[in-house]
């Protein structure tokens, strides 16, 4: 896995969102993720989304913490936008500031086993000298770009937000 520090600006996305927490996500019977992707990739929801900036690249949020990443947390799915001009209904607009973030680029492996290792072995078991930087917990996200279309080879940016 391969680690760098990249300062990105605003970013305005239009998806889904829902609330859960680690715990919860432990637990098939309470994880809440699979099936809000399920939702998001089986009702078509990227293109219902308007003024897509990269159609097709996937952004998987976690904000709005509780407290750290043991909390709870909303999670979104969605796309970037540069408005949020017609937003379709029920579908959630999320704001992520500008900010500092470690760049995590995990794979090629399979999915979700390799982004559950990134998180595991590179974020939450990292000090903040491992990781780069302390985390503020304002955004942390994943990037699925063409890299990962095939779910048994898949390579995935997960940013973290730090402070600077």
């Amino acid at each position: 896995m391969q680690k760098t520090e990249v300062s990105l600006p605003e970013l305005k996305l239009l998806g889904l969102s829902c609330r859960t927490s680690l715990n919860h996500e432990m637990s098939p019977s309470s994880a809440k993720i699979p099936g809000m992707l399920q939702k998001y990739f089986g009702s078509q929801s990227p293109e219902k989304i308007p003024h897509r900036l990269k159609p097709g690249v996937t952004y998987c949020v976690y904000t709005n913490y509780e407290s750290d990443y043991t909390g709870e947390y909303d999670y979104f799915v969605g796309e970037v936008v540069n408005s949020f001009e017609k937003t379709p209904e029920g579908f959630s607009q999320l704001t992520i500031p500008s900010q500092h973030y470690v760049k995590i680029t995990a794979g090629p492996g399979k999915m979700p086993e390799i982004c559950i290792q990134a998180w595991q072995e590179e974020v939450w078991a990292a000090s903040p000298e491992m990781l780069g930087g302390k985390r503020n917990y304002l955004a942390d996200f994943e990037v699925y770009d063409e890299r990962a279309t095939d779910p048994q080879n898949t390579i995935l940016d997960i940013y973290v937000g730090i402070n600077h």
